[in-house]
């Protein structure tokens, strides 16, 4: 697995980023069962910088969360089947990873989130790490049937890892 975290903003956060990102994309690829070497790129921001990401990609004029830029199109989630028919599009051809996409979250609602939902920064960084892969998987929580899975299999990953509410 190849993961990068790269901060284009000034703000830090009070544990390591690059730490906490890897245990979280390694997990969610455990549970989902990925059996590629895959690869995927973190960018911390802040509030401003994604929402001219998010004004951009999505069309709205507010800043979020976290932002996800999935690179597979699967027929179901986490449905890896007939992945290799479109190696040109979804493989690295220098290392044979399999590219899931990226990954922007703002510094600037971690230490918001944090504290509206009285968690640590650690933890709320940690959740939206593993929100974002479950989409870079192919889940998506438009739907309150998918919500629901989405947030067992969030809760799931943190709770292997010991990553809790509580921390």
């Amino acid at each position: 697995m190849t993961f990068y975290v790269e901060s284009e903003t000034d703000k830090t956060l009070p544990f390591d980023t690059e730490e906490v990102a890897g245990k979280v994309i390694a997990e969610a690829l455990a549970l989902e069962n990925c059996p590629y070497e895959a690869s995927v790129n973190v960018l911390l921001t802040d509030d401003q910088g994604i929402h001219v990401m998010n004004k951009q990609y999505r069309g709205i004029d507010q800043p979020t969360d976290v932002l996800s830029f999935p690179n597979v199109d699967y027929e179901k989630p986490s449905d890896f089947t007939g992945i290799e028919d479109r190696i040109e599009d979804y493989f690295d051809p220098e290392n044979g990873e399999l590219c899931l996409g990226d990954i922007v979250i703002s510094v600037d609602k971690v230490y918001a989130q944090s504290e509206e939902y009285g968690h640590t920064p650690r933890r709320e960084y940690a959740f939206l790490v593993a929100h974002s892969m479950l989409h870079l998987l192919g889940y998506d929580h438009i739907e309150p049937a998918d919500a629901a899975v989405m947030e067992q299999k969030q809760e799931e990953i943190l709770n292997r890892l010991g990553i809790t509410r509580n921390e």
